[in-house]
């Protein structure tokens, strides 16, 4: 009897925040893979430049990039839209940024900007691809948190709560979506060599708040 070997049908994944770091170096890595289909989003297009650079060209095969803001609801709604008929299997909320300093040089500006980034990005991202893998009854949804979400770190007082707040939120959400076989993983990161320090909102070190 002849065997017929069928192609393995690809894992499609979505990944935020695709631009440098942790979500850069995932898009890479699972895109060369070949076994992956990855929609490698960020909010700025101009900078998809490096990712491509890591796999020395496009692969249309494996890596589609879009332009995502995961504080934007009608660019979210475009990127479920345009990712709406596939399959996804995997979505990774890894879109965020960090406010490092004294907690009175934080701006009420600066602790919202952050927020609306690291908590309600996630639940923007998690809300808008959320009922199609509840139709199916399958998906695994990774949300990107850190050592931070489960301890205070000196200087970290706002990006702390805002990880504390997205590990409160996913603890709450993995029990409701498990009778839908959705799984819920939080990835508690320690320091990771990135260029999230360097992008990170710090306060002026000439103002009179740091003297």
């Amino acid at each position: 009897l002849s065997q017929h070997c069928w192609p393995m049908e690809k894992t499609t994944v979505l990944i935020t925040g695709c631009s440098s770091g942790i979500g850069l170096g995932l898009a890479a890595r699972l895109a060369a893979d070949g076994r992956f289909k990855v929609y490698a989003t960020m909010r700025d297009l101009a900078k998809s430049e490096r990712l491509l650079e890591r796999l020395g060209g496009c692969c249309p095969d494996t890596l589609e990039v879009l332009q995502l803001d995961v504080t934007n609801p009608r660019s979210l709604a475009a990127a479920a839209q345009r990712v709406q008929g596939q399959r996804l299997d995997v979505l990774v909320c890894n879109a965020g940024v960090g406010l490092m300093g004294p907690l009175e040089t934080c701006s009420e500006q600066a602790m919202k900007t952050l927020f609306d980034v690291n908590f309600f990005g996630a639940v923007r991202t998690i809300q808008a691809f959320l009922p199609a893998m509840k139709r199916r009854r399958a998906g695994h949804i990774i949300v990107s948190s850190s050592i931070g979400g489960l301890q205070g770190l000196p200087f970290n007082a706002v990006y702390c709560a805002s990880k504390f707040a997205v590990e409160g939120l996913c603890e709450s959400l993995a029990v409701v979506l498990r009778p839908f076989n959705i799984h819920l993983t939080l990835v508690e990161c320690g320091p990771v060599h990135t260029s999230f320090l360097a992008n990170l909102q710090r306060p002026d070190p000439e103002g009179s708040e740091m003297q």
